[in-house]
């Protein structure tokens, strides 16, 4: 039986770009957000994560769905709810986080499938470039 993580992540992009991070002790770049703790929803997923990672606050009431992913990566099954939201505070990367960057639809090679099916989208959107 395959495992399922349950995600949630923030879009944020500008300029034809996606922002990504990279969690220390990792060689994979991922869009910002994480794992469901048990009982949370998406929304609180979401609030936790992102001030974890780029100790910034998303503003609740501007939470949008822009949809979710489902892919295999190995042995799990990832999906991934996705996410804009306004924001307050200064994008910094968290202890746990050692890298941030702004990925065009050319880096999509270094992204997990289910983050690649997101570039995909946002790439016919017109959104990246």
């Amino acid at each position: 039986m395959t495992q399922l993580i349950d995600t949630v992540a923030w879009i944020l992009v500008r300029e034809g770009r996606v922002l990504c991070a990279r969690p220390r002790g990792k060689d994979v770049f991922y869009v910002p957000g994480g794992k469901r703790e048990a009982g949370e929803s998406d929304e609180q997923t979401l609030l936790r994560e992102i001030t974890e990672e780029l100790t910034v606050a998303l503003l609740p009431g501007s939470l949008r769905h822009v949809g979710t992913y489902e892919a295999v990566d190995g042995p799990v099954l990832v999906r991934m709810a996705c996410y804009t939201a306004e924001y307050r505070g200064t994008i910094t990367a968290s202890a746990e986080i050692a890298e941030l960057a702004w990925f065009r639809y050319a880096d999509r090679p270094l992204v997990p499938p289910v983050d690649q099916l997101l570039f995909d989208d946002l790439a016919a959107e017109g959104g990246l470039r």
